[in-house]
């Protein structure tokens, strides 16, 4: 239809996971736009239109994930083979807590837990998977009414068995190479290879007569390295590995790089203009 028959629209606001037997609320609005207040739990958004020959297919939209950097409790997690006991410590007593755990949007899982004793045990945990764990407190807990009510408590992420990376970094490049030094710069594994929280990486480079220099170690936020004390006219191979709390992963392929006899050289530009006698 076209934009001037719409009479209104529909919205409806859907928790996931949902374990409600009843269909989300339908908000019915004249404008295209709503204010919600949401917890930090998944959430889809259905919208359709409607006018006098009826309604629309709905639009579907999946709120992103929000980042919990002030929220007002911490959730620890301690691994009981594929069991986890989770314990929290509530600021208040609410009626009852909702946590929320998962691999993903399409992987949560929901509990209501009324008692005031602040720990649930979750089980059939996956070892060398992330796992994201939310608590949200509520004061109304009938479960169509969390969404208006909810407030989240705390969340975390966990493995209920770390392994080590299956790779290593990947787009080693060595760049800005003189005499004596060169920059080595990677891009970070990838968070569904590193099968546990990634603690760092190890940086490995050999020169030509196969004397092996003292490995780096750095922390996991870092994605270059400056090379130095290196010596000129040499040729190196440099390989990365990361690490967890299980141990270090494979090493990247063999990137080799020679270092000049003289420094570098700036690039030098000589212009010539003529001009007219």
């Amino acid at each position: 239809a076209q934009s001037e028959n719409i009479l209104g629209y529909f919205v409806e606001v859907e928790r996931i996971p949902n374990n409600c037997s009843n269909s989300p609320s339908r908000i019915s609005l004249k404008d295209r736009k709503i204010l919600v207040n949401l917890s930090m739990a998944y959430y889809r958004v259905n919208i359709s239109a409607y006018n006098e020959a009826g309604e629309s297919p709905q639009a579907i939209y999946i709120v992103p994930e929000f980042s919990g950097t002030d929220l007002p409790g911490q959730i620890h997690v301690k691994s009981q083979g594929s069991n986890a006991v989770v314990t929290w410590t509530p600021e208040y007593n609410p009626k009852c807590f909702v946590v929320d755990w998962g691999s993903g949007k399409e992987d949560m899982h929901m509990k209501i837990v009324t008692t005031a004793t602040g720990n649930f045990t979750l089980d059939n945990f996956q070892p060398y998977k992330l796992y994201k764990i939310m608590v949200h407190a509520s004061d109304v807990c009938q479960c169509e009414s969390f969404i208006r009510h909810e407030k989240t408590f705390g969340v975390t992420h966990f493995y209920a068995v770390e392994g080590v990376p299956r790779t290593g970094p990947a787009n080693v490049t060595i760049l800005n190479i003189t005499k004596h030094s060169a920059l080595v710069k990677w891009t970070e594994i990838a968070a569904e290879d590193r099968l546990g929280f990634l603690q760092g990486y190890r940086i490995s480079y050999i020169d030509s007569s196969r004397k092996k220099s003292p490995a780096v170690i750095l922390n996991s936020s870092t994605t270059s390295y400056h090379l130095t004390g290196l010596k000129e006219k040499t040729t190196y191979h440099v390989q990365i590995s990361g690490f967890t709390n299980a141990g270090e992963g494979p090493l990247t392929l063999s990137q080799p790089f020679s270092t000049p006899k003289y420094g570098t050289v700036e690039p030098l530009c000589i212009c010539i203009t003529k001009h007219k006698s």
